[in-house]
């Protein structure tokens, strides 16, 4: 049966590609670098998550698994379990805290110490690859742009 000529017959355009927005592409870096770190760091035996954990409290950001979970946006479930494999490894340690005999903090114990140095040289490593091509001025604008929108929330 042939088309009236009088209906003009549309035809819908094919929904459009999705912009690789901002966010979008923040996330896609953000996996990205989380799987570099990994695969990097897998030669101790460590995760990229438990590297940020043990980065935390060896540089004071941080020293018990509540702090952990507020600078790290994490589980407290998942924290303690993560904490307690890093136990296990040998690298920190929980010792009473100084005014709360309730609390626990945590630290670095020599095997940790002695560690970290490696595994921010891996961390290094990853953030070279990701920075290739960088120049100086490049990386502290990112970073400048980056603390900006964190201080946008």
């Amino acid at each position: 049966m042939a088309a009236h000529p009088d209906i003009l017959t549309t035809v819908e355009p094919a929904p459009a590609k999705p912009a690789h927005g901002i966010l979008r592409l923040i996330n896609r870096v953000r996996v990205e670098l989380i799987d570099a770190l990994d695969r990097e760091l897998s030669a101790f035996d460590i995760s990229a998550p438990q590297l940020f954990v043990l980065s935390s409290v060896a540089y004071g950001e941080a020293d018990s698994a509540a702090g952990l979970c507020k600078s790290i946006s994490y589980d407290p479930g998942a924290m303690t379990r993560m904490i307690d494999r890093l136990q296990q490894k040998g690298l920190v340690r929980r010792v009473p805290h100084p005014e709360d005999r309730r609390a626990m903090n945590l630290e670095l114990t020599v095997a940790g110490k002695a560690l970290f140095p490696q595994l921010i040289a891996a961390k290094d490593r990853v953030h070279a690859q990701f920075l290739r091509g960088f120049s100086a001025e490049d990386r502290r604008m990112l970073e400048t742009l980056l603390h900006r929108m964190l201080a946008n929330r």
